[in-house]
This record gives C-alpha cells, structure tokens and sequence, in this order.
C-alpha cells in the first residue's frame, strides 16, 4: 500500500477535512451514552433536580442549612442567596414559579458561575443530609433513637417534640460540628456520587415545599436533554454523510488516477513489458485490482480513524462511569485481538492467491473467446469446458473458504458482545445494590463498551480486506515502477525538414530481453526511397523481428538502425513512428466505424483521401457495397468482417497517413493472388516517393521488387533483385521453387 500512497496527496485536503469530521463525529457519537445517563439517573431519579444548590429556598431551610456550615461556608452560602420578602416590588416575577413566595419570605439562587456552584455543591449536600436525618429523628422517635448522639447531645435522651433546630441553635459551633460528622459518618460508605443523589432528594422536598411544579421540572429537564440528544444524532448523522461522501470521492478519485497512469504507462510499454505482463494480467490490474483499493481506500477513510477513536474515547469515558468495572472491557479486548490475530493468520494467505486465480480465469476466458473457432474446429470444448472448470472452481473454493471464515467472525464477536453485555449487567446490578454506582452510568457503560467492541469490530473487517488489497496495490505498483526499455533520448534530434525515409542498418544484432543467444546476427542493408525492399525466408527466420526494430518496437542489441543517417535511437519515439505507416501481421480494427478507424492514421484526412486510401487497398468493392459505405460500424477487433477485408482496411489505414515509410508485416497473406497484383500495382503508383518494406511468404508478391533480402536463422543469406537471386541465393531457389514454376519465375 506504501508504494501508492503519492496518490492520496491530491486529496489531503478532503481527507484532512474526513479526519478532523470523523473526530468531531466520534466524540459527539461517545457523548450520547452520557447524556443517556443523565436521563435515567437526574431526569428519572432525581426528578430534575441537577444539583443539591437549590435555586431557592426557604428562609427557615437555610437557617437550618447553615448550623452545620463552617464559618466560610456560612458565608459563601449567605453571598450565593437573597433573601426576597412577600409583596415587595420585583416579587412577581419568582410567585408564579415559587408559591410559598405569596405568604413567607424565600432566599433565590443569585446568577453564578459554574465554579461558585461547584464550590457549595459538597457542603449544601452534606448539610442536607444533616438535617434531614435530624427531622426525621424529630418526627420519629424510633429514628432518633437508632441514631443516637455524641458527647453530651444525644438525640435518644430528647422528650419527644423538641425542636432540635432551636436546640442545636444555642449550642456551641464544635458540639453542632461533633454531631454533623457522627451523621455523615452514616453516609461516609455511599461515595460523594451517592451523597449528592440522596442529598438532591432532600432539594426536590423542598422544591415541593416552596410550591414547585416538580413533574413540570421533570418534564422540561427531560425534554430537554432528549433535544440536546437529537441534535448531537443529527450533527454526527451530518458528519457520516459528508465523510461518506468525501471517502467515496477520495476513493473515486485516487481509482480514476490509478486506471489513468496504469493505461498510459502501458501504452508507453514496448514488446518486452508487453512478454514480462500478460494481456489477461494487465487487464485484471486495471479493473479488479483498482476496485479493490477504491474499497479499501474508503474502509480506510472512514475506519481506520473512526475506530481507534472510539475504542480510546470509549474506554476513558467507561471507565469514567464505572471504574471498577474496567476488567470487563479488557478482558473482552483481549479475547477479541485473540480471534481477530487467528482469523487473520489463517485468512491471509488466501487473500494473496485471490488476484492470482482471477488473473488465471480471465486468461483462460479471454483465450477461449478470442479461440472460439478453432476450438470448435478441433472439437476440444469439453477440454476447455474443463481447462475453465479448473480455474472457476479453484477461485470459487478460496472465495468460499473466505467467506467461511467471515462468517465464523462474525457471530464469534457477536457472541462476546453478549457476553459481555451480561457480565456488565450482572456486575453492574451488584454495584448499583452496593450504592457505588447509579442506574443511568452502569446504562451508560454498557453502551460504551459496546462502543468499544464495534470499534475492534470495525478494524476487524479492516485487517481482512486490507490483506487481499495490499496484494492489488503491489501489483498495480509493479505496472507503474515498471521503466520501459526503450526511452526517448534527452537530447532528441529532429526528422523534420527533408526527410527522404532512406532506412539503413548497420551489423545489426539483437536478442531477446532475458533470452541467452541472438536471433539476428550482423544485418546489413540499406532501403531507398522510392524501392520496395523485401524480406523473405523460412518461418523462424527473423523476417519480422527486423522490420520490428524500426519503429524500436524492440531496440537493438548491437549495430544501429538510421534513418537519413540518423540513429533512430537518438530521435524520440512519436518523431520515429510518425514517419512511418506500418501495418502488422495480424489486421487489427477498433470498434466504431470504418472511417473512424481510417482516421487513426489522420484526423484530418479529407473524405477524398479515405476514399482514394479504400481504392488502393483493393477495399473500395466491399465498403461501397456497405449500405453505410464510410459509415459502416466495425465491431470489437473488426469482427464483423473477413480477415481479407480486415487486412485491406489496415492497409488503408497506413495509406492515410502518407508516410515516407511504409512497413508491411506480411500484410498480403489473406489476399487472393489477383487482389494481391492489383494491390500491389496501385501501392507502386501511389508510394513512388515513400521506402516501402514488405515481409512476406510469397514469391510472386516480391518478384518485382528492387532489392529483395533472403534470410535464415537471423542471418542475410542473399540480397538482390528476383533476377540475381535465382541465380545465387540456394535458399532463395528452394523457397521459389516450392511455390511457382520456372516458366512463372522466368516471366
């Protein structure tokens, strides 16, 4: 993957912007399960009421409050209230909301900040407590009792109906201070959350004192948090949204660029990286392998930062909730990276023969398809029905045996979920009992720890695909760090000007790339312009390999190719070729129609030259007999028509373009004999200025040329005209004697 990872700088920006969404939507995502909490344990528990600082109370509340309050907390408290009398101005607006308001004086809330309110939170909370404890012992004799006292002021010894508070009012400060610590001792076990949950129950009292409308307070802290919930839903549902959309573009993107350069470098390939690539492999590079890094490309956008977010996030903020149950979610970890290491170990291998048994299919497929004929001629479908066979059940079998595998995982995770999910539960209830934990935060950490094992989930399916793409990315890498053989120079010289097309080679000698000897060996000859030089020889000779360095479809091992004394090595590969109009072996056409493929050579070539082109190439008969003429479509690799008509068409193809050069790779073999004449006299006509070189199997077709080079095994054996030849090449002799007769060779 590191190899191809340049191209995800023309997105930095998106993924930069997918990186700080996907942040902003992890943590709105974690906030949820807390604001969950604050439902059930403020909402629903506490009616609520968010803290034990009341927004009001009465008058007789905080004189009470205060005899358990040191000297400054006395204070701090008296400087957070004010004291409002009955119908004095400015009372209207707090009776509506406070009733009690209308008959008895009441101490407001004053406008403070959230470190004033923190700071009274623990002594108003204890205070409450005090004195709540002491009014029960007040009303029930039974309570005080149990409760009992300290030093001199013991609550059982009181007659029954003494006004503690009045009581307490005239002791000493230490003995009141004795008595607050003996009752808090009592709630010391419950842990300061619990404290201030059972303290908030004594400030809804007296919220319901004052005249409050405690469900309306109920209502509206639980709607409101519910809409604080729903917005966060939207905002993360917005975030998902935009980063799916960026990831699909980044991943769209970077594939668009992959095919892109893939298919440039390729057509920049000579013949020796077409032999190290395979057709059937190049194709599988250029389609399957880039789908499967635009997949992963966005699995990784969207996962490989969303997940280690919300595993981390998720974690602080659990334990947050319930510190004594972090094992739980270790331990499910632990297993967790347990199952994923193995799946992974055993998956892995497979993944790496997956593009491997593709390349195989669309080889054996693409063979098929384009062999279909001889196939057919040599009665050997059911050998290919089983060659086909072979390669479609080996890539069924380890696609099925990954899908084995993915389906195993899933459940396997699903069912530590579930466990997990009930170990929470059960050692949740137990703290919940225990008072060291309240409903709403054990809710809370059951949904961060699920939280936390979808996030291993998710890089779960990671580790499984990014197998199977980091193979693509190393073949679609081997294609683009690939370096052509053949190179343009640095310093190109020009063909412009007076070209004449003379061709020369010089002790030409050349190998294959890899192969250990030569296949031609010291050729030497020199085509003018104006001539058709020919090359004939037995199969295997080298016919086709010489006119194949010319256009440097190959370079040269040794020796050096000239063109108007140039070396065709020192001229760039567009300059080279643009001299030459050169027609294969084997006619290839394009879908479209005839004239688009005619204009391959020329865009623009007027309609008079395609039709003098078709005229000469012995095809104007068929295409006019077109109902379409020019127009006719030509189906994928000319199809739809013979390989005589193919053959033809190519020709004109290369007559369009008008080069000084023209090669003709045994171009004639599907022309009968009368067409083959016919062609030939009108190319001699229209291409008396051009260097015409022609590879071919037929005597009668190189009978008139005026130099004629005889090859064998890659070596000149003769050169010269027909003439000259039949007297001193033997070669020559033996190939015109096992196709003509000496009357048709003497005429």
């Amino acid at each position: 993957m590191l190899r191809i990872r340049r191209y995800l700088k023309p997105y930095m920006f998106m993924l930069t912007a997918s990186i700080i969404l996907l942040f902003i939507q992890a943590n709105l995502d974690l906030a949820l399960p807390d604001y969950l909490s604050r439902i059930v344990n403020t909402g629903i528990q506490q009616s609520g009421v968010e803290n034990t600082v009341p927004e009001a109370m009465r008058q007789q509340t905080l004189e009470r409050l205060t005899l358990f309050l040191s000297d400054e907390e006395e204070t701090a408290v008296r400087d957070a209230y004010t004291l409002i009398q009955p119908d004095t101005l400015g009372t209207d607006q707090y009776v509506e909301t406070y009733p009690l308001l209308a008959d008895e004086p009441i101490y407001i809330l004053k406008d403070l900040n959230e470190d004033e309110i923190d700071a009274l939170r623990t002594p108003l909370a204890k205070a409450f407590l005090v004195v709540s404890a002491l009014e029960q012992a007040m009303a029930d004799p039974e309570a005080a009792a149990q409760m009992g006292g300290t030093g001199a002021f013991d609550l059982s010894q009181l007659p029954p109906g003494t006004d503690l508070f009045a009581l307490l009012d005239r002791l000493p400060a230490a003995q009141r201070t004795q008595l607050a610590d003996t009752i808090n001792e009592r709630f010391a076990t419950l842990g300061e959350t619990m404290i201030q949950q059972t303290a908030v129950i004594q400030v809804k009292a007296e919220y319901e004192a004052l005249g409050m409308d405690v469900a309306q307070l109920q209502s509206s802290y639980i709607l409101r948090i519910g809409a604080i919930m729903l917005g966060v839903t939207l905002l993360s549902a917005t975030a998902t949204i935009t980063v799916g959309y960026l990831s699909a573009k980044i991943a769209a993107g970077v594939g668009r660029d992959l095919r892109s350069d893939i298919f440039r470098k390729v057509e920049s390939f000579s013949s020796a990286e077409f032999d190290k690539f395979p057709t059937a492999s190049l194709i599988t590079r250029s389609t399957n392998d880039i789908t499967q890094l635009q997949m992963v490309t966005m699995f990784m956008v969207r996962l490989v930062f969303y997940a280690p977010i919300m595993g981390i996030g998720g974690t602080i903020r659990a334990i947050g909730k319930g510190s004594s149950m972090w094992w739980t979610i270790a331990v499910a970890v632990l297993v967790l990276i347990g199952v994923i290491t193995v799946i992974v170990s055993i998956a892995l291998p497979k993944f790496r023969l997956v593009q491997k048994l593709i390349d195989r299919i669309n080889l054996v497929a693409r063979e098929n398809l384009s062999g279909m004929m001889v196939i057919r001629a040599f009665n050997m479908q059911s050998f290919e029905e089983k060659r086909f066979d072979k390669a479609n059940v080996d890539l069924t079998d380890n696609t099925l045996f990954i899908a084995r595998i993915m389906a195993i995982m899933m459940p396997v995770m699903m069912f530590i979920l579930n466990v997990l999910s009930v170990v929470i539960l059960w050692v949740g209830a137990h703290q919940v009992a225990e008072a060291n934990m309240q409903v709403g935060d054990v809710m809370a950490f059951l949904q961060y720890a699920m939280q936390i094992v979808f996030s291993f989930l998710m890089l779960s399916m990671l580790f499984i695909i990014l197998p199977r793409a980091s193979v693509s990315a190393d073949r679609i890498a081997d294609v683009l760090e690939t370096e052509p053989i053949i190179l343009d120079p640095v310093k190109p010289k020009s063909l412009n000007g007076s070209f004449t097309g003379m061709v020369e080679f010089r002790n030409v000698s050349f190998r294959y790339p890899g192969a250990d000897t030569d296949i031609l060996h010291n050729i030497s000859f020199v085509a003018k312009p104006g001539e058709t030089t020919a090359f004939i020889g037995s199969t295997g000779s080298g016919k086709s390999t010489v006119v194949n360095l010319i256009p440097r479809f190959y370079d040269v091992t040794e020796g050096s190719i000239l063109l108007d004394e140039v070396d065709v090595r020192e001229v760039t590969q567009h300059d080279l070729r643009d001299k030459i109009g050169y027609v294969p072996q084997k006619g290839i056409l394009f879908s479209g129609t005839i004239e688009s493929n005619l204009r391959y050579a020329d865009e623009q070539a007027s309609a008079e030259d395609l039709q003098t082109a078709v005229t000469i190439a012995q095809a104007s008969g068929f295409v006019n007999s077109k109902a379409d003429g020019l127009q006719t479509e030509i189906s994928q690799g000319g199809t739809n028509v013979s390989g005589g008509q193919r053959q033809r068409l190519s020709i004109a193809r290369a007559l369009v373009k008008r080069a000084p050069i023209y090669i003709f790779d045994d171009t004639f073999s599907a022309l009968d004999f009368k067409t083959d004449a016919a062609l030939r006299r009108a190319l001699y006509e229209s291409t008396q200025d051009s260097t015409i070189l022609i590879v071919t199997q037929r005597v009668s077709t190189v009978k008139n040329a005026e130099q004629i080079i005889v090859l064998d095994q890659g070596r000149v054996v003769g050169k010269g005209t027909h003439k000259e030849l039949m007297e001193t090449c033997e070669t020559y002799q033996e190939i015109a004697l096992s196709q003509l007769s000496m009357e048709e060779l003497s005429s």
